[in-house]
């Protein structure tokens, strides 16, 4: 059976951040994931982990300015990039957190070669630096309808990247909402690439509320697919409720043991 981890930058959002954290564990979650946490201590955010017996999974690393959407590939703005990815990595060990998911950023046309090179060179020193702490870094696919240009777009080119870092210590995280988006086929490219998935993520398409199945992905069928190829990992529930109180939308999780705390 599959296990879920609440993203808490898309679950819960009508609470204050720390708040999210508690209500993800009162609604039955056992792992939490979410972008880079600005303006919360990493003290405060370990706290509230601690406390509610949660595992922190992958946080992002910020997104630079407006409308950059990561740092990773974007060409010139290295320095930036490494002071950013230093910030995450202190961050993330310091909540005992186990990834941070990688942002490439948005590229224009003309800059996708060189982005390609910053991007890979960029991850080749951050995959040291993290494995140093045992932590693993995640590089996403992302729809280019949600983040127009974002340079990262299809599956196959994250795998691409990965044995061009040529580090074990780099992972795609592949979420089924962008994946289909994309060219749609998730189950298939999802068994061509499981030795490089480290994570999942699920929201329904083209809507992004709950994974049901009110929409284009049959969520019951995957759920059971990725079980029976054996995948280990979690899934991170990074979809937008479709209800104003999140714990109203958690309907279609209770039956795979996600239930509330009594």
């Amino acid at each position: 059976m599959p296990r879920f981890s609440a993203h808490i930058d898309y679950l819960f959002k009508e609470r204050p951040l720390i708040e999210r954290i508690d209500a993800a564990a009162a609604a039955g979650f056992t792992a939490i994931e979410g972008r880079f946490p600005d303006g919360v201590a990493a003290a405060d955010y370990r706290r509230a982990a601690m406390r509610n017996n949660l595992k922190v999974l992958g946080i992002n690393t910020p997104q630079g300015r407006e409308g950059e959407f990561g740092l990773g590939a974007l060409p010139g703005r290295q320095d930036e990039w490494r002071a950013s990815f230093a910030q995450t990595l202190d961050y993330v060990e310091a909540v005992n957190g186990l990834a941070i998911h990688c942002l490439a950023g948005m590229v224009g046309a003309g800059q996708r070669c060189e982005a390609e090179a910053v991007f890979v060179d960029n991850l080749k020193r951050a995959a040291d630096q993290a494995a140093a702490k045992n932590i693993k870094l995640y590089i996403e696919p992302i729809n280019q309808r949600s983040v127009p240009n974002y340079f990262l777009y299809q599956v196959e080119h994250a795998a691409d990247i990965i044995a061009k870092v040529g580090s074990d210590n780099v992972f795609m995280q592949y979420d089924f909402f962008h994946v289909q988006i994309v060219g749609g086929d998730i189950i298939e490219r999802f068994r061509t690439y499981q030795p490089l998935i480290a994570h999942i993520q699920c929201s329904q398409v083209p809507v992004r509320h709950e994974p049901n199945e009110d929409g284009e992905i049959n969520y019951p069928y995957v759920f059971a697919e990725i079980d029976r190829l054996g995948y280990p990992f979690w899934v991170g529930c990074e979809y937008i409720p479709s209800t104003p109180r999140t714990e109203d939308s958690l309907g279609w999780i209770r039956s795979y043991g996600v239930v509330p705390r009594q």
